[in-house]
């Protein structure tokens, strides 16, 4: 029972983080708008890799490419690339300071930008817009306080 608890919690927060990205808002502000279901990923594949992993990144992102209305399977491989980097460095991540781990984030942020750009253009012949990249700031402003409310959530539910 306690399982399933812990597992429904993952999948809930999974779920408020989707509707986070389809939620409606105005035109300047959907620029900056941070990408909620790859932030909420990342800390459960931060905190419980064997519950939230590189399978659970690609459903994830299939769901982002349905929800958005994107090529099917490009947020899905970019979501699985991003949540291997950070699975496969889990542990070294863990120990560094809130501020690094902002960094670090940032930084996978860009890399799913960039790869999100990358199959976007092979596939449909778009152009790069340095307003692309505002979410990878919101993302890495937001991660310090999306962390301690991820962790507070986790040991209020005690999700193991």
């Amino acid at each position: 029972m306690q399982r399933a608890k812990g597992i429904s919690v993952i999948y809930l927060s999974l779920l408020l983080a989707l509707i986070l990205m389809v939620m409606p808002m105005p035109a300047m502000v959907k620029l900056f708008r941070p990408d909620w279901a790859l932030l909420v990923l990342l800390y459960w594949v931060l905190a419980l890799p064997f519950r939230a992993n590189i399978g659970t990144a690609f459903v994830v992102g299939f769901l982002v490419d349905v929800l958005v209305g994107t090529v099917l399977g490009v947020n899905a491989l970019a979501f699985s690339v991003v949540a291997f980097v950070m699975a496969a460095n889990h542990q070294k991540i863990r120990n560094f300071s809130i501020l690094q781990q902002s960094l670090l984030v940032g930084l996978l942020l860009a890399l799913y930008h960039l790869l999100i750009f990358w199959l976007s253009h092979f596939l449909t012949g778009v152009y790069f817009l340095p307003d692309y990249l505002w979410p990878v700031l919101t993302g890495t402003l937001v991660w310090p306080w999306l962390f301690w409310l991820l962790r507070r959530v986790r040991r209020q539910f005690k999700v193991r």
